[in-house]
């Protein structure tokens, strides 16, 4: 989690702080992070709809309040040039040229600079944010099914394959043939035979 901490204090711009926060903040993809609206944000329910995403799906994430005030920041410095004749709801949080969006390529192009600012040397890529995000959720004991739900994944096999990550929770986990037993082990350490 330090790394993503550092990751997240070197990003160049309120803009790149705001991007990367929401990709590891609410388990986004590239594309759902740059194709946000300001209609897409509901702070009296603290949620963000995704609307359309990989599979043409709708999912709902949490606005943590970190990502809500980082927004508003942002909203004041926003550039609305391209604002004129679009709706309120509709405009586009990170501008691009011509009144569309950034491309998934300049978000992940910004990840990738400031994760080697960060003194980040192994291969990374934006996704590594949404992993993180799904990563840190399991270790925090939240259920699988929910991340499932957060993720916008059709299959539980799909979430499982972050908990390969977090074999140290599978590690410390008491099997019930400890309980009938009345064995105890040290969490995380098998059990001499």
């Amino acid at each position: 989690m330090f790394t993503i901490k550092r990751i997240l204090a070197m990003a160049p711009s309120l803009k790149a702080r705001v991007m990367l926060s929401l990709a590891y903040g609410c388990g986004m993809r590239a594309g759902e992070v740059v194709r946000l609206k300001v209609g897409d944000i509901d702070s009296d329910q603290e949620i963000i709809r995704i609307v359309q995403s990989k599979g043409r799906k709708d999912r709902i994430v949490m606005l943590p309040v970190d990502i809500l005030s980082l927004l508003r920041d942002w909203w004041k410095e926003r550039p609305t040039g391209q604002d004129k004749d679009v709706p309120a709801p509709e405009r586009v949080l990170f501008p691009g040229y011509r009144g569309k969006h950034l491309s998934a390529r300049q978000i992940s192009r910004l990840f990738k600079e400031t994760a080697r600012e960060a003194g980040i040397t192994k291969p990374v890529t934006l996704h590594t944010l949404r992993h993180s995000f799904a990563t840190h959720l399991l270790e925090r004991g939240v259920d699988i099914r929910v991340i499932q739900a957060l993720l916008g994944h059709s299959k539980l096999t799909t979430t499982a394959r972050y908990a390969s990550v977090a074999t140290g929770m599978i590690a410390a986990v008491d099997s019930p043939l400890d309980d009938l037993n009345g064995a105890k082990r040290k969490k995380g350490k098998p059990k001499p035979s």
